[in-house]
This record gives C-alpha cells, sequence and structure tokens, in this order.
C-alpha cells in the first residue's frame, strides 16, 4: 500500500504512555489508532455520527479486525493513519487502513463493519444514502453543500443548529438568540449529503460598504473539519459580491485562533457580550 491510494488521513503523533517496554508503541495501540480515525473518518463525510446512524435506522458493528505489523512507530512519531472504504456489501463494509511515517508504511489492517439493528444487532442492508456518501467521497466528491439565502428559506435550519449551538451549549438565553436582524440578513447553511443542516452564519449590513458576518455556529461534533470556514468563505464571497470593502465580526475569544487563520486581524480591545469574552475582527473581502 501507498499513500496515493487513500484520500483520508489522520494525524497523530505518538505519545509516551503509548510505548511499551521495548520502547516501540504497543501492538494493541494500533488499533486504537485506527478506531480514532474512523471517527475523523465519518467527520470527513459531514456526518454526525450518532445523529446519522438514528436517522439512517441502525449503527455499525465490528465483524472481524486484522492488523499486520511491518515495522515500529516509536515515542514521538508523527504518525498518518489512511483509511479507505473498500468495498460494500449487503450488509457489511469492507475498510482498508494504512499507519504511515512519512512514505514508510509500518502498519496495514482490514476492519469489516456490519449495518445492524441496534436493539437485536442483527444485520440490515446497508441504506442506498450511505451507500452512495461513502462511494462519492471515496470517488473524491465534495460532501458538503452551502445554501445562501433569507430567514425564510433557511431559518428553520440555521436556527437548530444556532440553538443547539448557543442556547443549548453555551447557555445563551434564546430570547438574546434571536433578533430583527435575522429578516435583513444573508444567512448561510451547510448542508451534508443527508441533507442534514450543521452550520450556519448570517451577513448583515453594518454601515455603508461594511458587511458584518455573525451567528457563525458548527455542529459540534464537526468542529475543526472545516465546515466553518466554508462558511465563511462563502459569506465573504455574498460581501465581496455586493461591494463591502470591509467585513467585521464579533468573535469569541476562543475562537479568535480560528478567525485568524482565515485572515482576519483583531481590532480594539477585547470586551463581553451576552457574559462571553469577545474581540472585534475585521478583513478586506
Amino acid at each position: 500500500m501507498k499513500r496515493q491510494d487513500f484520500r483520508f488521513f489522520h494525524r497523530l503523533r505518538v505519545r509516551w504512555v503509548e510505548v511499551d517496554m521495548q520502547k516501540i508503541v504497543f501492538n494493541a495501540h494500533y488499533l486504537m489508532y485506527f478506531d480514532t480515525a474512523i471517527t475523523d473518518y465519518w467527520r470527513a463525510l459531514a456526518l454526525p455520527y450518532e445523529e446519522t446512524m438514528v436517522h439512517l435506522g441502525g449503527d455499525l458493528y465490528v465483524k472481524k479486525a486484522s492488523v499486520e505489523y511491518h515495522s515500529s512507530a516509536r515515542f514521538d512519531d508523527r504518525l498518518d493513519v489512511a483509511l479507505k472504504c473498500a468495498r460494500i456489501g449487503n450488509s457489511s463494509m469492507t475498510f482498508t487502513g494504512a499507519i504511515f511515517r512519512g512514505d514508510e508504511l509500518l502498519i496495514s489492517c482490514e476492519l469489516i463493519y456490519v449495518f445492524a439493528d441496534p436493539s437485536s444487532q442483527t444485520s440490515k442492508p446497508v441504506p442506498d444514502a450511505l451507500r452512495q456518501m461513502l462511494t462519492a467521497f471515496e470517488a473524491g466528491e465534495a460532501m458538503l453543500q452551502i445554501k445562501t439565502g433569507n430567514w425564510a428559506a433557511l431559518g428553520a435550519d440555521a436556527g437548530k443548529v444556532r440553538t443547539a449551538v448557543f442556547v443549548e451549549e453555551q447557555g445563551i438565553p434564546m430570547e438574546m438568540e434571536w433578533d430583527e436582524a435575522d429578516n435583513t440578513a444573508v444567512h448561510a447553511v451547510a448542508y451534508n449529503r443527508l441533507g442534514q443542516g450543521i452550520a450556519t452564519g448570517r451577513l448583515v449590513t453594518q454601515a455603508e460598504g461594511v458587511g458584518k458576518i455573525g451567528r457563525m455556529a458548527v455542529h459540534q461534533v464537526l468542529r475543526g473539519s472545516r465546515v466553518g470556514g466554508e462558511i465563511l468563505h462563502t459569506l465573504m464571497g455574498v460581501a465581496r459580491q455586493r461591494g463591502d470593502r470591509e467585513v467585521m465580526l464579533y468573535a469569541q475569544r476562543s475562537a479568535e485562533g480560528f478567525y485568524q487563520r482565515l485572515g482576519f486581524v483583531p481590532r480594539g480591545e477585547p470586551f463581553e457580550e451576552v457574559g462571553i469574552p469577545h474581540i472585534e475582527m475585521v478583513k478586506t473581502p
């Protein structure tokens, strides 16, 4: 197996606790590495795993896991764990995996999952929607569709994401989450291939030639999977098309690094909004 055989990679660094008395990674941890990577694989498909399986009416169970050792990883090595869905049967899915240190193949594996009824753990056919999604991902197709529009068109889906993130997760009072700006804003919602809304944001006019991005929210388990960046780029494109010379936003301090990586720079002093530390940030669209 070679790196070019795979589309998906999960990077990790070997921790001290994972090496044995021979000062190499203890053999059982490699299976844990693959299991950690499969969680990120679902993120790459823009799927919140638990909700997706409820939606599909089943769950995945490991039927077989085989590991072949070619060479050893050591403490502090940076490893790339590669995975691909190699075959989809009637009720089973076979994943091929490999662990690389640079271009060197260290470990290969085969994981067979069975789609089954959670209550009885009896097998069921793999849903067509999941089959098509896996096939599309391995073919290099995009997993996201981002729609822009007004509140009437997108408010229901945007509202679900915002309620989950701001009200339920961050504890912001419901009455402080909604305002009149929703009625005039351009909203963006990211959808996965199951039609689930997983991220949102909005663009309002702050002043002449100045746009303001706000209400940026991403499903909790999909943060770090670039979907937030896609929403931001989409809204920046809308601002650019309508002629805004500047776009500003109020970033939660915990998300400041995210916006800096996308070219926004801080302006002014930090402040609190709804009890959460914020800082103003700006960028030319």
